[in-house]
């Protein structure tokens, strides 16, 4: 099974999101976050979280950039289990027989889009707001080849 972590490449998320996703924390579109949203919502931080930020379940935090990795089942039913606890506490599910059903289904999504790439593929997600709701497009960056060599600094040291 594969699935996604959040990942870094720099500072940059610490500066455009309300709260950063945690680096290597697993990783869902969380587009349901915005489905009420209008326009008027669309400002700042909040406007970036929106635009292509992916939503970490362990910080419920944001991330541009996500990379497929595999999960271990036992990971998977611990991240089911955070992400119902989060959509009874955060969006009011009226029990974990209701909230459970759409966090397994938020996971599932998730694993589809990471289903066709091999793993540490980078993925991006980009937002819009339609007349139909929100829609999703996302990019895929497959992994490089390249060696280590290609990209270190090699020197002699003076004699």
């Amino acid at each position: 099974m594969l699935l996604a972590r959040a990942i870094h490449f720099d500072e940059s998320d610490t500066f455009v999101f309300h709260n950063p996703a945690r680096t290597g924390e697993w990783a869902i579109s969380g587009g349901f976050e915005f489905s009420n949203w209008t326009d008027g919502d669309l400002t700042g931080k909040a406007r970036q979280a929106f635009s292509n930020g992916w939503l970490g379940v362990e910080t419920f935090g944001r991330v541009t950039f996500v990379a497929v990795t595999r999960i271990e089942t036992g990971e998977l039913d611990w991240l089911t289990e955070r992400l119902t606890e989060h959509f009874m506490t955060i969006y009011g599910a009226p029990s974990i027989e209701v909230a459970r059903p759409v966090a397994e289904e938020e996971l599932r999504q998730m694993m589809e889009i990471c289903a066709d790439h091999a793993p540490n593929t980078l993925l991006t997600v980009m937002r819009e707001l339609t007349e139909a709701g929100v829609k999703e497009q996302y990019r895929f960056i497959e992994a490089s080849d390249a060696g280590l060599d290609q990209f270190a600094i090699h020197s002699v040291p003076e004699e």
